[in-house]
């Protein structure tokens, strides 16, 4: 009995030792470190404005501050709960522990030219961009939380609402962005009498969004999307979950731009130009790369859309070998009047002589790996490292595909 005694004790005791550095340790945290953070805007047409709020939430106390980057000429009349400082183009709010809004008025309207806008609120409609609206921000929390957002937008009785982002069955939408720990709304929105259609393409959400009255042909481009869309996610890999396509008249700009999951394309402009590439598949390539040029590469951004514009209408079959040629063609000729690519802006013709090298280019790559990788290789390589395309890092792509340098061959023309 003793020495049974004497191993109980013995065991006790170790059982005890090997406990008492857990029990000396303070509760683990919670795996939860969010904070809830609601973006909402009422649009006010009759003033051209958008009354727009930024409020915290549930955790609100995990944020010390929120440092808003601004455009004083559309972002104005601030208000808020807790302490503001303001300053060369910034906002800095701290609120209070139990959360509270940051609140301001936002100038929709947008000259892009003398006569032309990239942003406008008309009477019965609106377009803008989500992250004009919500500038960017940087945010100061506790280490480790992260936001979990979501979107309202009010508009006058009868307004329609498109956003990239899913809709929440009380009106909002979900902002999820997984780059990032503080989600902001991103990317092209129309608000008003609208019409719109969609359906599922290529594995995404399509919804193509205009003004009544304005001309937009959203089956038009509804079905010359069902036809390229699966060419494009071939070639560039999958597109967004939710791809949004808005479009108006005058006095909007007569061009097209690209956002994060979405685009703008007049509603004027071919589906496919003169010159045989697609201003709205050449918007789509830039929603799909995501890159930012960086010093004297956007010729290499520019120049990438416009080929792949042209090469998905060929993958497609939307045009014959023999247009596609013709198409090159025309570009060669256009592009022989640039005197060099590394400008700060690509115009038109700089723009078509990237077009020729990039096609070149591909055929050194091809050769070189005997067929086994091609420039889509490239360019999936700079969306993977989403850093600025510059001349640098687009020859390291080439480098890490091709196993050699075959950029200096053809960039200094």
């Amino acid at each position: 009995m003793r020495g049974d005694g004497g191993w109980i004790g013995g065991l006790l005791a170790g059982v005890m030792l090997l406990a008492a550095p857990a029990l000396a340790q303070p509760a683990a945290p919670s795996a939860d470190r969010s904070y809830e953070v609601h973006f909402e805007a009422r649009l006010v047409p009759t003033e051209r404005v958008a009354k727009a709020r930024i409020r915290l939430g549930k955790g609100a106390s995990a944020v010390r501050w929120i440092q808003l980057r601004i455009d004083p000429d559309r972002h104005q009349a601030f208000e808020a709960d807790g302490t503001l400082e303001t300053g060369d183009g910034v906002v800095r709010w701290r609120p209070p522990k139990e959360g509270g809004s940051l609140r301001y008025t936002f100038l929709v309207d947008q000259l892009r030219s003398s006569k032309t806008y990239d942003a406008r609120c008309a009477d019965n409609w609106a377009l803008l961009r989500a992250d004009d609206l919500f500038p960017p921000a940087k945010v100061r929390s506790v280490k480790g939380a992260t936001s979990r957002s979501t979107l309202r937008l009010r508009a006058p009785n009868g307004w329609s609402i498109a956003t990239p982002y899913r809709s929440l069955r009380d009106g909002r939408f979900e902002i999820i962005d997984g780059e990032r720990r503080f989600d902001r709304p991103l990317g092209w929105m129309l608000a008003g009498r609208l019409g719109i259609v969609r359906e599922r393409i290529a594995g995404s959400r399509i919804a193509i969004a205009g003004p009544v009255g304005q001309g937009v042909r959203r089956q038009d481009m509804l079905a010359f999307l069902r036809w390229t869309l699966p060419a494009l996610r071939d070639a560039l890999g999958p597109l967004p979950p939710r791809v949004l396509v808005v479009s108006a008249g005058d006095p909007m700009w007569r061009g097209g731009l690209s956002g994060p999951n979405s685009v703008y394309l007049h509603a004027n402009r071919p589906l496919i130009g003169p010159d045989g590439t697609s201003p709205l598949l050449h918007e789509l390539v830039h929603m799909q790369m995501r890159a930012r040029a960086g010093k004297g590469g956007d010729w290499i951004v520019e120049g990438l859309a416009e080929y792949y514009s042209l090469e998905v209408l060929r993958r497609s079959r939307s045009i014959s070998r023999r247009r596609y040629e013709r198409s090159h063609e025309r570009l060669a000729d256009k592009g022989r009047s640039a005197v060099r690519l590394s400008v700060e802006t690509a115009d038109s013709v700089v723009t078509a002589r990237a077009v020729g090298l990039m096609r070149e280019l591909a055929g050194r790559i091809e050769a070189a790996t005997e067929g086994e990788a091609d420039l889509d290789d490239v360019v999936a390589a700079l969306i993977r490292s989403g850093e600025p395309v510059t001349q640098a890092a687009f020859r390291a792509a080439v480098v890490e595909i091709a196993g050699r340098d075959l950029l200096p061959a053809i960039a200094g023309r």
